[in-house]
C-alpha cells in the first residue's frame, strides 16, 4: 500500500515538470513581451536564455535585446552595461556597431545641463568617438560627429561660463585659465571668439598690458567681424594710453612692462 501510495506520488511529480523550453521558444516569448512593451518581463526572459543557452546562436540578439530593454524604461546606466557585454564577450556578433552606438547614446541621455557635472558628457564624446573609429563607414557616423559637436559645445560654454563668472568675483587668473580651456580644447567651438577677447580683457585687468595688447592684435586678425571688435579697439587705446603714462611705447618688450610695474599680478 505504501509502495502503491509513493509509486503515485513519483507520477504525480513527474507528470508536473515542465520539460525545459528550448533557446528559440524563450527568445520568442521574450519577443512578444518586448513588442508588447513590457520590458522588465522581456529582459527577465532574455536574460534567462543568456543564462541557459549562452552559446546558442540567439544568445547575442537576446544580449542585445536586453540593453534594447533597459533603454526603454530610461535605465541607461544600466543599458550602458549590457550594450557593453555584447561589445566585450560577443565581439564578432553583427549586433557590435548596434551595441556600441546605443551605448553611446546611453551615456549621451545621461548628460546633464552644461552649468552641473559632466562626467556622463564626456563618456557619451568618448564613445561616440570610438564607434566612428571601430565604424568608420556605418551610416550613423554623421549622428555621431553631430552629437560629438553638441556634447563639446556644452563643455565649452560650462568653462565659459565659469570664466565669465570667475571675472564677476575677480577672480582673473581663474578666469583666464578657463578662457584659455575653451582656446585649447573647444577651439572649434562657438564659445572659442568670446573667450579670445575675454582672455585679452582678463589680462588688461591684471595690468599685463603687453600680453593683453598681443591677445586682443591676434584676436582682431582672426575675427576682423567679431561684435566684440568695437571693445576690443577700445582696450587697445586705453592700453597703448597706459604704456605712454608710465613711459612706455607699445613695441617695447614685456619685460620692461614688467619692471616698470613692478611685475604686480593680480
Amino acid at each position: 500500500m505504501v509502495c502503491a501510495v509513493a509509486g503515485l506520488l513519483a507520477g504525480c511529480s513527474q507528470d508536473e515538470v515542465a520539460p525545459p523550453r528550448s533557446a528559440e521558444a524563450i527568445f520568442e516569448s521574450a519577443m512578444k513581451l518586448y513588442e508588447n512593451r513590457d520590458y522588465q518581463e522581456a529582459y527577465d526572459e532574455f536574460r534567462l536564455l543568456t543564462l541557459q543557452y549562452p552559446g546558442a546562436a540567439l544568445a547575442d540578439d537576446a544580449q542585445y535585446l536586453m540593453g534594447e530593454a533597459k533603454f526603454h524604461r530610461g535605465e541607461y546606466i544600466l543599458a550602458a552595461y549590457e550594450y557593453d557585454v555584447v561589445i566585450r564577450s560577443m565581439p564578432t556578433s553583427e549586433l557590435v556597431a548596434d551595441a556600441r552606438y546605443k551605448k553611446a547614446l546611453s551615456h549621451y541621455e545621461q548628460s546633464r545641463p552644461y552649468y552641473l557635472e559632466q562626467e556622463e558628457t564626456k563618456k557619451a564624446i568618448d564613445q561616440f568617438q570610438a564607434f566612428i573609429e571601430y565604424h568608420p563607414t556605418d551610416p550613423r557616423v554623421p549622428e555621431a560627429e553631430a552629437k560629438i559637436v553638441e556634447l563639446n559645445t556644452k563643455l565649452a560654454r560650462k568653462e565659459f561660463e565659469s570664466g565669465l563668472i570667475y571675472m564677476k568675483m575677480e577672480y582673473y587668473r581663474a578666469a583666464g585659465i578657463s578662457f584659455d580651456h575653451v582656446l585649447e580644447k573647444h577651439h572649434d567651438s562657438q564659445y572659442a571668439e568670446s573667450a579670445y577677447f575675454k582672455k585679452g580683457e582678463v589680462l588688461f585687468y591684471r595690468k599685463r598690458y603687453r600680453e593683453a595688447r598681443d591677445v586682443l592684435k591676434g584676436f582682431l586678425e582672426r575675427y576682423p567681424a567679431s561684435e566684440w571688435r568695437p571693445n576690443a579697439e577700445s582696450l587697445l587705446r586705453e592700453i597703448d594710453d597706459r604704456l605712454k603714462s608710465i613711459g612706455l611705447t607699445p613695441v617695447q618688450t614685456l619685460t620692461d612692462t614688467n619692471r616698470v610695474l613692478g611685475d604686480r599680478k593680480p
